[in-house]
């Protein structure tokens, strides 16, 4: 049988992974995996996208050269960053990175033009600085050249997809990021559009997850000797790829994606825009096949991947398995960090910035790398159980425990203690749930699977879970109420 393709595209790298469905199981196999790093230049910090693009191809002519039939393709990446295409169909510079730091101080201009209430009530999204909509108006703001040549507004998926097809349309999980698209229309809110004073014809049609999206396009056919492969519009956020890849069982169950960012919700049939959830700073994010992703987004571990590059620049190059085992020796609940403090978001020295916040707080800071690794790893669990009981509030419901999926899981410290934090199972797998729901909604979109109950039936089978009882319930109860002290985080 042909295999299907996912493109996962990962803040640090991506991946392309092949897709087998045969007698009730998938299988998959990495094809492709390659670096994913900006670039900086001219005090801006870019995507390289077509560097991205050119390791697509490679994917492409990797399967040709190895006689492998793709069937169809499906791109997911990370949310809220974009390109603009000019009136010739060429891109207009390389997309920023969301980490950049001209979003820096936007987000007071903007609500003084309209309330957060207002936002909240129209999107349904949790306010960050690097949101699509802080990132446009930081342009409009500096007068940016691009607003005047540009044509069209493309998300990253959206963006590597006209690549290939040479059909440019939006994508409902990715739209909803933007914090431009109507949580009540479904579309694009023309008032916010009109506030930017950004054209509505930049930003077209909105394609749901498992909508055709168009073929390999006549001049990649040429140029990679490939046939018109079918390419669909998939959950093309990659948490809500991940999602998709959750093997519950239950109707209604909590997640938590685990990567770069700690993304952690539960999934609702519409979405919930009350006060509190805009209080609580929640989000409401499209998902595949008609629901949305109630979630809150943690820095998640950004902050270990930071705090390992300062340490090999300082002439300490440590493995992950090492950092693990040096967090597993040191004392325990020493210090903590609220992960989501806007310290953390820039790249920079992470490990002096973890002194800096302890000692901003009246805590001792860490010494050595175990201990900050200690305090990174145990901060985040407890910001897990705070953020689950929130979802828990919001939603209306319990949950008897926490599924992990994604790359983090591999660190099976992190699932345990998680389990501990939260007094509940963790249940961890598949570590490559992105690249997995890819997956599965291409056969859903092709009638392979019926709906997401059998596909995540069928992930379930598939790639097992690995389960995490709670343990320590008293040392990590006291742990909890010291951490929202340190961190001033309200119950």
């Amino acid at each position: 049988m042909a295999d299907i393709l996912a493109y996962d595209l990962g803040a640090s790298s991506g991946r392309a992974l092949l897709g087998r469905l045969t007698d009730g199981r998938i299988e998959t196999e990495e094809l492709h995996r390659f670096p994913n790093d900006p670039v900086q230049i001219g005090g801006r910090l870019h995507w390289d996208i077509l560097r991205l693009l050119h390791e697509m191809k490679q994917a492409l002519l990797i399967a040709k050269q190895r006689g492998i039939e793709i069937r169809s393709i499906g791109i997911d990446s990370w949310a809220v960053d974009f390109g603009f295409v000019g009136e010739s169909g060429e891109l207009l510079g390389n997309p920023y990175h969301y980490r950049d730091a001209h979003t820096a101080g936007i987000m007071p201009l903007l609500f003084g033009e309209i309330s957060e209430a207002e936002l909240f009530a129209r999107t349904g999204i949790q306010f960050q600085p690097f949101n699509s909509i802080f990132q446009l108006y930081a342009l409009r703001t500096a007068g940016n050249p691009l607003l005047r040549e540009a044509k069209r507004f493309l998300m990253m998926p959206d963006l590597l997809r006209y690549f290939l097809t040479g059909e440019m349309h939006g994508e409902f999980t990715n739209a909803t990021t933007t914090q431009l698209f109507s949580a009540t229309a479904k579309a694009w809110d023309p008032e916010l559009l009109a506030l930017l004073g950004v054209p509505a014809d930049w930003f077209g049609d909105v394609l749901q997850p498992g909508s055709p999206a168009g073929t390999l396009s006549e001049a990649v056919q040429a140029e990679l000797g490939v046939p018109a492969i079918p390419v669909y519009a998939v959950a093309e956020h990659d948490t809500g790829s991940a999602v998709v890849a959750v093997p519950a069982l239950d109707e209604h169950f909590a997640y938590l994606s685990c990567g770069t960012w700690s993304l952690i919700g539960t999934e609702v049939a519409e979405p919930v825009l009350t006060d509190r959830a805009r209080e609580l700073n929640f989000t409401n994010e499209g998902g595949a096949c008609g629901t949305y992703r109630l979630l809150k987004n943690i820095m998640g571990l950004w902050i270990v991947n930071e705090s390992r590059r300062a340490w090999q620049r300082a002439g300490s190059a440590y493995s992950f398995p090492e950092l693990v085992a040096l967090a597993e020796g040191a004392p325990a609940f020493a210090a903590y960090i609220d992960p989501d403090d806007e310290l953390f978001l820039p790249p920079g020295d992470m490990p002096g910035r973890i002194a800096e916040y302890c000692r901003r707080t009246g805590q001792r800071p860490p010494e050595g790398v175990g201990e900050t690794m200690r305090c990174i790893l145990e901060s985040l669990a407890l910001k897990y159980r705070y953020a689950l009981e929130r979802v828990e509030e919001l939603s209306g419901r319990r949950y008897g425990g926490l599924h992990m999926v994604g790359g983090g899981i591999q660190n099976t410290l992190l699932c345990r203690w998680t389990a501990s934090a939260i007094g509940k199972p963790v249940w961890a797998g598949p570590a490559e749930g992105s690249a997995i729901g890819n997956l599965a909604v291409q056969w859903i979109a092709s009638g392979e699977l019926a709906d997401l109950r059998e596909a995540r039936r069928i992930i379930r089978d598939s790639f097992g879970v690995a389960t995490y009882e709670p343990a320590d319930a008293a040392a990590w109860e006291a742990a909890y109420g010291n951490f929202l002290r340190a961190t001033s985080l309200s119950k």
